[in-house]
């Protein structure tokens, strides 16, 4: 079993147990592919045909505000799902983009295969139930941070619950996560330092 497919089974049993013959009969509804860093694999304005399991990587997820700013809405490392949901589930026009941060091995599954996949692999209908799930609260957790912290707490929020994006992300990408200008974020910075 290549190293994209590995990743994804073990994170699968960390939901929800599967035998190697129902994992080895759902490698076919996924593809695999390599992208390099800065390459977009959704476009804004067509439908995000596909959800993307990041098997090693970054990539995040961003629109294009009125002022022309990309604005970065989600990032997604090892072991993360991402797409526009919206757009993937209604199979309607999508708004954001998603793009490669370091080069990246990823797994895509469109949204056919992901219902056939649940049809015919009952667990894989409650993998996806508890991403989903998990994916729906994170998004609701960090619209409750963004109105409840002041910038800098969300900051030092962010840093204690995800060390790791520190060092992979650039400033200027974190910022726009956070909702900063990069100055912003040096200054919040420096006074760690100080």
């Amino acid at each position: 079993m290549n190293n994209a497919l590995g990743h994804l089974k073990s994170h699968v049993q960390k939901f929800v147990p599967i035998s190697d013959e129902d994992f080895l009969n759902s490698t076919s509804y996924f593809e695999e592919f390599t992208i390099k860093k800065k390459q977009t694999i959704h476009h804004g304005n067509s439908i995000c045909k596909y959800n993307y399991f990041v098997a090693s990587g970054c990539v995040r997820m961003f629109f294009i505000n009125e002022k022309g700013n990309e604005q970065t809405t989600e990032f997604a490392i090892e072991n993360w799902w991402i797409t526009d949901l919206f757009s993937y589930i209604n199979q309607q026009n999508s708004e954001f983009y998603i793009q490669a941060v370091e080069d990246s091995l990823i797994l895509k599954i469109s949204k056919t295969n992901e219902d056939l996949l649940c049809e015919r692999i009952a667990v894989f209908n409650y993998y996806f139930k508890q991403i989903y799930q998990k994916t729906t609260a994170a998004s609701q957790m960090r619209s409750k941070y963004l109105k409840q912290f002041t910038k800098e707490e969300f900051y030092l929020h962010f840093k204690q619950h995800f060390p790791e994006f520190l060092q992979r992300v650039p400033q200027y990408l974190l910022a726009s996560y956070l909702g900063f200008t990069p100055e912003y974020l040096s200054e919040i910075r420096k006074k760690e330092i100080s």
